[in-house]
């Protein structure tokens, strides 16, 4: 496939500039001016349309709530077990979920989905493509991060299940990680030696890439105090961080600049249903990204539909974030959040080809999607 004459915003370079994309075997496999296509090749004519990256959500959780279906359908918390750990998202994502497509149909290509917010540990977040029937052949990493989270949601749902203070959350936390570490040490001390090797725990099994670096803790916290204690948490055990909602990071900049952690902010466009919503603003995810943090703009969907993504990185925009700092917190930035931007986030030689045509800027309501291409195959 060849698309030709289009504005291209590759999410690298802040100007847009006109040049042809070609597509082979699903991967963006040149960026120039005058290309020429080949018998066969599809031409695209984009002649006074834009060219973006597909969009990606760094923070939700479709395909585990499943549209239309009320709680019968919520397959994201786990409401009997406040660490759970060894839960995986991959296990319940629904390709067949009706908010899936209507995603796809919005320009976001990619989300990084998983876990809720009731549990202190919630399971695996997995990076996956919006298009396709089975999430095996659509996943793009089946666990990008462990879920965790602070706050108001795991004192409400284990209120009466020993949970009803945030020290309590913290400890709560902090007890996983410890034992944790002591199991993977001892598993490490034992070798090949079955005979000295503890009793297989699932639960620990799947912290162990958290301690060895390998994913982040991906941390719901909204108030200025509970992002500070999971930065206290991290540091202690030296892992890995991302901070989920952030509802309050305009409040503490120094701190989160100095912590050097990728932020994800919202869900920002709906009513303040809890009393650590009160100072959330679309002006936060600007001051974060002026302060020199990685930012990322979240929908939390079904909080916010999937499909309006780019219309919340445009009101950030219109409380005065930096246009191409908003694009950015919707496609390199949500890639790099998520661990795959070697592969979505951008428009780069060698890159899978997820690519959104539109008449105009997407960030504006009036703007119409007119094409979304996934792995090279034109989908919408």
């Amino acid at each position: 496939m060849l698309i030709k004459n289009g504005w291209i915003h590759d999410a690298i370079h802040a100007e847009a500039y006109q040049a042809d994309l070609l597509i082979r075997d699903g991967k963006i496999a040149a960026i120039a001016p005058d290309l020429t296509p080949e018998n066969g090749e599809e031409v695209i004519d984009a002649a006074g349309r834009q060219v973006y990256p597909g969009f990606i959500d760094a923070h939700s959780h479709l395909g585990l709530d499943n549209y239309g279906m009320g709680f019968e359908g919520h397959d994201y918390n786990e409401m009997g077990d406040i660490v759970a750990s060894h839960l995986r998202a991959i296990d319940s994502f629904n390709p067949q979920d009706e908010a899936v497509p209507m995603a796809l149909a919005g320009g976001v290509t990619t989300v990084g989905t998983g876990p809720g917010s009731a549990n202190v540990l919630g399971g695996t977040f997995i990076a996956v493509k919006t298009y396709g029937n089975c999430v095996d052949d659509m996943v793009i990493d089946p666990a990008v991060a462990m879920k965790c989270a602070f706050g108001e949601n795991p004192k409400r749902c284990y209120r009466d299940k020993g949970d009803s203070a945030r020290m309590t959350t913290a400890a709560k936390l902090r007890e996983q990680l410890f034992l944790a570490r002591d199991y993977m040490l001892r598993k490490e001390a034992a070798g090949d030696d079955i005979t000295k090797q503890p009793r297989f725990d699932m639960k620990m099994e799947a912290l162990i890439p958290v301690l060895r670096g390998e994913i982040p803790l991906k941390a719901h916290a909204h108030r200025a105090d509970d992002i500070c204690t999971t930065i206290r948490i991290a540091k202690e055990f030296g892992v890995k961080l991302t901070i989920e909602h952030c509802t309050e990071g305009h409040l503490i900049v120094d701190e989160l600049v100095r912590a050097g952690v990728p932020v994800a902010v919202g869900p920002t466009m709906t009513h303040a249903t809890k009393i650590e919503l009160n100072h959330k603003t679309f002006e936060t995810p600007g001051i974060l990204a002026r302060a020199g943090l990685q930012v990322s703009i979240i929908t939390d969907a079904p909080v916010i539909s999937q499909q309006y993504l780019p219309l919340c990185a445009g009101l950030a925009v219109k409380a005065g974030m930096d246009p191409f700092q908003a694009l950015q917190a919707i496609t390199i930035n949500p890639a790099r959040h998520l661990g795959v931007d070697a592969r979505v986030g951008s428009l780069e030689v060698g890159k899978d080809a997820d690519i959104v045509i539109a008449n105009g800027d997407p960030m504006v309501s009036d703007t119409c999607i007119e094409t979304v291409i996934v792995d090279g195959k034109k989908v919408v």
